[in-house]
């Protein structure tokens, strides 16, 4: 029994089916936080197929080379600094109201009529460097505002915004599920903001326009009166407001610098002095540092933050990264136990044998995770972990491993529902009832989700 476990394609796959069904377990109904089930549950694969104690931990002397330290670090090492960097760079941009600004800027342009698209535009920029549900708190007055204002359902204001919040949350560096995955299946992140904004616009517009004024019409939920009067708040913001075109610039900075130091690499002479300077600033870590630097300066310390004021920011936006990071180091360590068994290349087999494809396959497994234990992080993280020996052994392109790394992403939002935080976000901060969020947060994030993936296997058959 044990030989055929460890030996045979059958008894692989049985150990991966157990090893997924033991971790949602221990997630789901024992309540473990994921990056310790992702650590017990690897070491107990690894365990199962027979992965030596001494490759598996090390030794007492040495534990370097052991599969528990290569996995944690081979991940962190790339994507710590990007999400710590990202973060700080959205917690200023936060504090400093330039979400207002954006905003503010964006309803004035489009008007009344087109409130709905405005906002949709404001989640879809301002959602690349601020995590999902730090734009909700900041943006939501500004939605109360337009409803109030346009005396419509407040579900025709929130959906586009929430729209443009979870596309960038999902598909978009430096947000920790698409650094990570690209991380574990060696993606350049030039080439995944490209392939993300190829397919994560068309799901937007299609989502959280579309669908969203559709739904927006057929749900009528009126501005209650508590939102009413918190309608257009400023919130905690010191001195004047910063200019627009400085909070654009500022937001594209990162962008530009990284998708120079990926396509710089490719027009630029190899060796050159402009292809190495490119490849310098479109380092991730270096173009979110020249990003954050600005935007300390800028919108901190020049309209009169101190250092100490930055600090503490600092600190307090840097709290909920550990827990990412530690998700992502787990996922990682689960993702090389899985290629170290074999089991990796027995689901590749599998696959092909089926004749299906990975991008579906992968899009699939990522839905199975979401809808199953809620965290689209934790689906993000441990897809692609599963499918990476498999993709590995593909020779993929660099704009086709971005693809695979798309549909793994959407499929993490699909059916968003009482199992995720996020859920629960959205029903309170637009003062929906359970029902009313079903049909409209759930339903939109699964429309979002099913147009994604679509766009990517599209876009796979031209590649």
């Amino acid at each position: 029994m044990i030989h055929w476990l460890q030996t045979s394609t059958a008894g692989l796959l049985t150990l991966a089916a157990v090893s997924i069904a033991v971790l949602l377990f221990l997630i789901i109904k024992v309540k473990v936080e994921p990056f310790i089930a992702l650590i017990v549950v690897g070491l107990l694969t690894a365990l199962a197929a027979g992965v030596p104690v001494g490759t598996l931990v090390g030794t007492a002397q040495k534990t370097s080379d052991s599969l528990l330290e290569k996995g944690f670090g081979s991940i962190l090492g790339h994507i710590a600094a990007i999400i710590g960097l990202g973060t700080l760079l959205g917690s200023i941009l936060e504090k400093s109201g330039g979400a207002r600004v954006l905003t503010s800027a964006l309803l004035r342009a489009f008007g009344e009529k087109r409130a709905p698209l405005a906002m949709g535009l404001s989640g879809l920029i301002f959602g690349i460097p601020v995590f999902f549900d730090i734009g909700i708190f900041v943006l939501a007055p500004l939605v109360y505002a337009a409803a109030k204002q346009g005396g419509r359902s407040i579900v025709l204001y929130a959906m586009p915004l929430l729209a443009g919040l979870s596309i960038t949350h999902a598909f978009i560096p430096p947000h920790p599920g698409p650094v990570a995955a690209a991380g574990l299946l060696h993606v350049d992140l030039g080439w995944l903001i490209l392939m993300g904004a190829v397919c994560g616009i068309p799901a937007w517009f299609i989502g959280g326009i579309l669908y969203s004024t559709w739904i927006g019409k057929r749900v009528d939920v009126p501005l209650a009166e508590d939102f009413a009067k918190l309608a257009g708040e400023e919130g905690e913001q010191d001195g004047p407001a910063p200019s627009l075109k400085l909070v654009g610039g500022i937001i594209a900075v990162p962008l530009v610098l990284i998708l120079l130091g990926t396509f710089g690499s490719i027009l630029l002479p190899k060796g050159s002095t402009g292809a190495g300077i490119a490849a310098f600033l479109g380092t991730p870590a270096i173009a979110l540092t020249i990003a954050t630097l600005l935007a300390s300066w800028l919108l901190g310390r020049r309209r009169g933050m101190s250092g100490a004021d930055l600090a503490r920011l600092s600190a307090n936006a840097l709290r909920p990264v550990a827990m990412i990071l530690l998700v992502v180091g787990a996922g990682s360590f689960f993702g090389a136990v899985l290629s170290a068994t074999g089991i990796g290349k027995a689901v590749a087999g599998s696959l092909g044998d089926a004749g299906l494809p990975v991008l579906l396959a992968a899009y699939i497994i990522s839905c199975g995770m979401r809808i199953a234990q809620g965290s689209a992080t934790v689906a993000i993280v441990t897809t692609s972990g599963i499918v990476a020996p498999t993709v590995m052994d593909l020779h993929y392109s660099q704009a086709q491993l971005a693809l695979v790394v798309v549909a793994i992403s959407a499929g993490s939002i699909i059916a968003s529902h009482v199992n995720d935080g996020g859920f629960w976000i959205v029903s309170r901060y637009f003062g929906l009832t359970v029902t009313q969020t079903l049909k409209t947060w759930t339903a939109l994030e699964t429309v979002l989700s099913l147009s994604g993936f679509g766009v990517a296997a599209l876009v796979m058959a031209l590649v």
